[in-house]
């Protein structure tokens, strides 16, 4: 089990948690790291991109001009991809970008990002972390205290706590995520993971 430090969010040390090793203590598998982070990133795009070509552009029924006698090539329609206004040859249409990975691999690939923070140090675990309404200027004290006010931190809150939720939401260089949509891209785009001891515990059974 690793044992890591518990602070409050005046950023003082109140004790210790011990987490499983098989999740926070492996050797991190950096290629499936990047294929999650890629699958990811790949099914966020909307695939909508489309061009018309020459059977979808509007016009040019009839031959420009006949087919012999003008000394100029021979023409079809207005329409060809050679004419202003006319088709595009090989251009994009719409299609998925989604990309497969296995759920092994996608667990494999938080369990690399979370122990690769535990041993860069950059995994924060604070408790007492709630708010009792939307206080953006108490989130700004909590980061100040913790010393990440000038680091890019993805902190991840319960799915039910609205208030801690809002109060970090509108903070410059802070994600904040609900617990149940933590993923590997959002643990690992940071220079600091915060979390509360219980979420911690969590992903080490989830994810053991």
């Amino acid at each position: 089990m690793s044992k890591i430090e518990v602070k409050n969010v005046e950023g003082k040390a109140t004790g210790e948690v011990e987490l499983p090793d098989g999740v926070y203590g492996i050797e991190p598998n950096i290629p499936v790291v990047h294929r999650v982070v890629v699958a990811y990133e790949a099914c966020q795009r909307q695939g909508t991109h489309s061009t018309k070509n020459r059977k979808h552009v509007s016009g040019g029924g009839a031959k420009p001009f006949r087919q012999k006698g003008t000394g100029r090539a021979r023409q079809g329609t207005i329409r060809a991809p050679q004419f202003r206004g006319g088709g595009v040859v090989f251009g994009p249409t719409p299609h998925s970008h989604a990309l497969r990975v296995n759920i092994k691999e996608k667990k494999l690939a938080m369990r690399s990002v979370l122990s690769g923070k535990v041993a860069d140090s950059e995994l924060v675990l604070v408790e007492g972390m709630q708010f009792d309404a939307p206080k953006t200027k108490q989130a700004v004290s909590a980061l100040n205290a913790l010393g990440l006010s000038d680091k890019r931190v993805t902190v991840v809150v319960p799915d039910d706590d609205v208030n801690t939720y809002l109060s970090f939401r509108n903070l410059p260089k802070v994600t904040v995520v609900g617990r149940s949509e933590a993923n590997t891209r959002y643990l690992i785009d940071n220079a600091a993971l915060v979390m509360s001891p219980e979420i911690a515990k969590f992903f080490g059974e989830v994810l053991a």
